[in-house]
């Protein structure tokens, strides 16, 4: 299997999943909280797009999806537009609201079509390119890709257990 290959199903996998979690959720599932604290699908989903988005695009040297085809606007969120969710406290999770379920998942399919195409060209001696100075010690492309396909799994699966207990009550 090429790198690019194997890469692109990693994060085909969390593409999976973030469907598996949203497709067919009824709207109002979206924003419910299974605890005060506990983040809804709607952020973490939205959080997986907003990750994976602002990653990549710094690594590829791109502007962001969420910039350039403005979905800043069209999400209309009370954050600031470069705002990931890292760090959030329970009232900025508050704030992912009233974003449909399809205009996740178009964000979402977007950031995700942008990964696919920056990713499936890699080979393995481009993940020793730094990418990130600001730690110590310094951040390749490898372990930004692991980082994002970590991040994301997670809270794919925070997901897929909120819509779980949603189900069942």
């Amino acid at each position: 299997m090429e790198f690019g290959a194997f890469l692109s199903d990693a994060f085909g996998r969390i593409e999976e999943g973030v469907h598996a979690v949203v497709d067919g959720l009824p709207e109002r599932d979206l924003e419910e909280r299974p605890g005060p604290e506990a983040n809804p699908i709607a952020w973490l989903v939205w959080h997986i797009a907003r990750i994976q988005d602002d990653h990549i695009s710094d690594a590829a040297g791109h502007e962001q999806v969420w910039l350039a085809h403005g979905w800043n606007d069209r999400f209309g969120l009370a954050l600031d537009d470069r705002d990931v969710g890292y760090g959030h406290t329970a009232e900025q999770v508050g704030r992912v609201r009233g974003v449909s379920g399809a205009a996740l998942l178009d964000y979402y399919d977007a950031v995700h079509a942008r990964t696919l195409d920056f990713v499936g060209g890699l080979t393995a001696p481009d993940l020793d390119r730094i990418v990130d100075t600001g730690w110590d010690p310094p951040v390749s492309l490898g372990v930004r890709l692991v980082s994002v396909i970590n991040d994301n799994q997670q809270h794919a699966g925070q997901a897929a257990y909120v819509r779980g207990l949603l189900e069942g009550r």
